[in-house]
């Protein structure tokens, strides 16, 4: 499960942000997750307190804003929402759809103390 290392590089990344900061606690992450970057959030959200323990996040709340995903027709410019990288546009039919949003994995913001 890619997830407990994805939550593993996270509070690696706050903690030293928060010591680089003078911060000996952090008590709070938010997290953007695009619905296409290959994420379960469940299991992030499972494996964030096991990452968490005894570190200066250790208690932290972890906040995570799931973002759908776009694309954009290639053919008639239609903008929609699709769920695979794999998309027929609803307008034209065409399947020459770039996805333009939904693959974001990134620390939004962090709290600390």
């Amino acid at each position: 499960m890619h997830e407990m290392s994805i939550a593993l590089s996270v509070i690696d990344a706050v903690t030293e942000k928060a010591r680089q900061e003078g911060c000996s606690k952090v008590t709070g992450i938010e997290l953007v997750v695009g619905r296409l970057a290959g994420v379960e959030v469940e299991a992030l959200k499972f494996c964030f307190s096991a990452a968490c323990r005894d570190t200066a996040a250790d208690g932290a709340e972890l906040f995570i804003d799931e973002r759908e995903a776009f694309g954009q027709c290639e053919a008639c410019g239609e903008r929609f929402p699709v769920t695979s990288f794999y998309a027929k546009c609803p307008s034209c039919g065409q399947f020459r759809v770039t996805v333009e949003s939904g693959q974001e994995l990134a620390v939004r913001s962090i709290t600390i103390e």
